[in-house]
């Protein structure tokens, strides 16, 4: 590969890295401000491909959903969430094109996932559920098994990983409104957008060079690995804590519940994953026993990983990678005080949304900490893939 294709998808990553970024804001947003349910049909909303704006386009589409009357406040941002999502999923494609480009095996299968991604939008639009199902598994399995496949380094496979996850999450996005907020759905969708960021972000960093000159991190790297998975695992159960609306079960008490420290709980209920279909889970269907203790759990879950974290971040900068150690112990503590905040103010949207965000960047300075304990590939060599 040559420099300036490996500049091109330098940029492409960085660049999709970064809107990912703002998508996972935004759609926090969306779902912090209960506007997931705003438009009740997919993609489109109210039968529009943007939203009802005139008095008449609005009466007609409160009398063609007459059980989720349209609000002019929230329709637009879930419309223009999937927009951003929708221009996400260019970029991505994009990225995945050129990661695959000279492979023509793999070319060809991200081309024809991609294909069947749209024919299964127009299947799902008219109706066809079922065999749209099958198209949309086709268009996730394709650029999956091309990722598998690609014999380039990590970061080439990442990219064309990266589009295989993207439709998956357009699916979740989907059954988020058909199964109206199902929790596992609406956690799923999370954490499909914030995977898809630290696929995209890590792509980025690699291509653009960083690494360790040799391979004496490698104990390093395992911690690294250890963090990213109880990080990811604390995120889940945030989504879980939002999907279940028990950000605030304990009321505004901080460390105490209720002002108790073992108020009523009822775990067994609180961490049912499937109830069914046809319930709207709009505002939560627990009680309150339930939901705080998923909010306590949640809080244990962020204790533990602020310990490992914190004395992560103290190992890293003793390993001599102090920039990427302060960087770790500032976004922790910044993430700790915002998720206190939530519940001392009692969940303010800007705090709110921007604790989602901030979880993202703890998770990007971990992943920067894990790419600059990666072995270098020689510069040779790396230029050399796409001539193979």
């Amino acid at each position: 590969m040559t420099a300036r294709s490996l500049k091109v998808l330098r940029g492409l990553a960085l660049l999709a890295a970064v809107f990912a970024f703002g998508v996972v804001m935004f759609g926090a947003f969306v779902r912090l401000s209960n506007a997931g349910l705003s438009c009740p049909d997919w993609p489109t909303c109210y039968g529009r491909a943007a939203w009802p704006e005139q008095q008449h386009e609005i009466a007609q589409a409160n009398q063609a959903f007459p059980d989720r009357p349209y609000e002019t406040h929230k329709a637009w941002r879930e419309q223009v969430h999937r927009f951003l999502a929708g221009t996400l999923g260019t970029l991505v494609l994009a990225l995945a094109l050129v990661a695959s480009w000279r492979r023509p095996w793999a070319r060809y299968a991200v081309i024809v996932g991609a294909i069947c991604a749209a024919v299964g939008v127009a299947m799902y639009i008219k109706g066809e559920h079922h065999w749209s199902l099958w198209v949309s598994l086709a268009a996730i399995g394709l650029p999956l098994v091309a990722a598998i496949g690609l014999d380039r380094p990590g970061a080439w496979r990442i990219s064309v990983l990266a589009f295989a996850v993207v439709v998956f999450q357009a699916m979740l996005g989907m059954w988020t409104v058909t199964l109206l907020l199902k929790p596992i759905v609406v956690m799923g969708h999370l954490m499909g957008g914030i995977t898809t960021f630290a696929l995209l972000a890590y792509a980025a960093l690699r291509f653009a060079g960083v690494s360790a000159s040799n391979d004496s991190y490698a104990g390093l790297r395992t911690a690294m690995v250890v963090g990213i998975v109880l990080l990811l695992a604390q995120i889940a159960l945030g989504g879980w804590t939002s999907s279940n609306y028990a950000a605030l079960a304990c009321g505004t008490d901080f460390p105490k519940c209720l002002g108790q420290w073992a108020p009523p709980t009822d775990f067994r209920e609180a961490f049912v994953l499937w109830r069914g279909i046809g319930v709207n889970y709009e505002g939560g269907v627990l009680d309150m026993a339930a939901r705080s203790a998923i909010q306590i759990t949640h809080r244990i879950g962020a204790l533990v990983v602020f310990c490992y974290l914190a004395w992560l971040s103290h190992r890293v900068s003793r390993r001599g990678l102090r920039v990427h150690g302060l960087a770790i112990a500032v976004v922790l503590v910044t993430q700790v005080l915002l998720g206190i905040s939530n519940v001392h103010f009692g969940l303010p949207l800007p705090v709110a949304t921007l604790h989602n965000g901030v979880a993202a960047l703890l998770l990007f300075t971990l992943l920067a900490t894990l790419a600059r304990t990666q072995k270098r590939h020689g510069d040779a060599m790396f230029l050399s893939y796409g001539h193979r």
